[in-house]
């Protein structure tokens, strides 16, 4: 099994995990303080284009104040051969999205996007390919949706390429603009992959939180930009558990707290707390890392954001009932998190998740991440706009 086909199984079998007792260490309400109120103004889907798979967005909010959204767009289903890293822009604080502008398209399954402003104003979009499509556990069937079109349909693009080819397409790639996304560079290597990409630090360097996908001993832990993210170096490696197998670590983000430690966050499926999220911090710009070790938060996968007044907020997916998005609050630097905040509460299942948050001049927070609504035939991307209240 590839290492990114391991990571999306939980996706499928997120119920039957639940079910079956392998997260024992579900932690009560009464453990966590109690989170400030919340108002949410509104909730829409923001996606285009009805006939087509949208998942994991990405939000960033540039100096100007335009909203930046990538997302893996144009498929047909959760895994399949047409994902495309697409890219939507707000002017309007999320009121509004243009159609979407198809970055990077290759001959596979183009993934998870993510998306950041650097300190001197270029913009930075992350993705990772993947093959895991050619398994037979996702390969379309003649007797499935689509039937035997369907399987025409996929044999025609998975074979547009050799499969040396294909296979030299797999990795982890950045792409830079300098020029406000009017036009970009070719996708270089990266060295490690997260669904949200990398973050600013206050001296101007650029730390990506992530994890070797496809070389190396998949490594999980933080790569470092000096020059504007033109070149990544390895910075770290987050320690592994006793008893735990680093391999089961996914999808990093991290954060810089205003103390200036980093927080980093870690989707975990080994046995002990599957399916919850696990963190780290350093204090050394990502040089060393504490051991990972629960937070006592059931969902996954996180992203991190640090508000105007130095709290930081995390959004991540919860993939039971409720079926929905969740965010906690932090008022000590990552060192307790309070009782979840409910963003939607509405899922028809756990094909949904991979939530982003963003804060605007007024203080109003902007979400989105991608769902199955119980109306659509594909997953679409849904957005709310809302304020914390005290």
């Amino acid at each position: 099994m590839t290492n990114d086909l391991a990571r999306r199984q939980f996706l499928t079998t997120s119920a039957s995990l639940a079910a079956s007792g392998l997260s024992p260490a579900i932690f009560a309400a009464e453990s966590h303080a109690k989170p400030p109120g919340s108002r949410i103004r509104d909730t829409k889907v923001i996606s285009h284009l009805s006939h087509r798979y949208h998942g994991w967005p990405t939000l960033a909010r540039r100096k100007s104040g335009q909203l930046l959204l990538v997302c893996s767009g144009g498929r047909e289903s959760h895994v399949c051969p047409f994902g495309r890293v697409e890219l939507m822009r707000s002017n309007n604080g999320g009121q509004s999205w243009t159609w979407p502008q198809a970055l990077i398209d290759t001959a596979i399954d183009d993934r998870d996007a993510g998306v950041v402003e650097t300190a001197r104003g270029s913009l930075l979009v992350t993705t990772f390919t993947s093959l895991a499509f050619e398994q037979p556990t996702y390969f379309a069937k003649p007797d499935g949706p689509g039937g035997k079109a369907r399987v025409a349909r996929w044999t025609a693009a998975r074979d547009r390429v050799p499969k040396a080819a294909r296979h030299k397409m797999l990795g982890e790639w950045i792409i830079r603009s300098t020029d406000e996304g009017q036009s970009w560079s070719s996708p270089s290597r990266c060295g490690v992959n997260s669904p949200h990409g990398p973050v600013n630090l206050s001296g101007g360097h650029l730390l990506y939180a992530g994890k070797e996908l496809y070389h190396g001993e998949h490594r999980i832990g933080a790569s470092v930009s000096t020059d504007d993210g033109v070149t990544w170096k390895w910075a770290g490696t987050i320690p592994t558990r006793p008893g735990d197998d680093h391999r089961q670590y996914h999808e990093l983000h991290a954060v810089e707290a205003a103390n200036g430690s980093i927080i980093a966050h870690v989707r975990n499926h080994n046995p002990r707390n599957a399916g919850e999220t696990l963190q780290s911090e350093s204090s050394d710009g990502g040089k060393t890392w504490s051991m990972l070790h629960e937070i006592g938060v059931w969902g996954l996968p996180s992203h991190l954001l640090r508000l105007a007044d130095g709290r930081i907020l995390m959004s991540y997916g919860h993939r039971r009932k409720p079926f929905g998005n969740q965010v906690r609050i932090s008022d000590d630097h990552g060192r307790s998190w309070s009782a979840p905040i409910g963003l939607s509460e509405d899922g028809a299942g756990g094909d949904l998740g991979y939530p982003s948050t963003v804060q605007l001049d007024d203080g109003s927070l902007v979400t989105a991440w991608y769902e199955k609504l119980r109306t659509s035939q594909f997953a679409v991307l849904r957005q709310a706009r809302w304020n914390l209240v005290g």
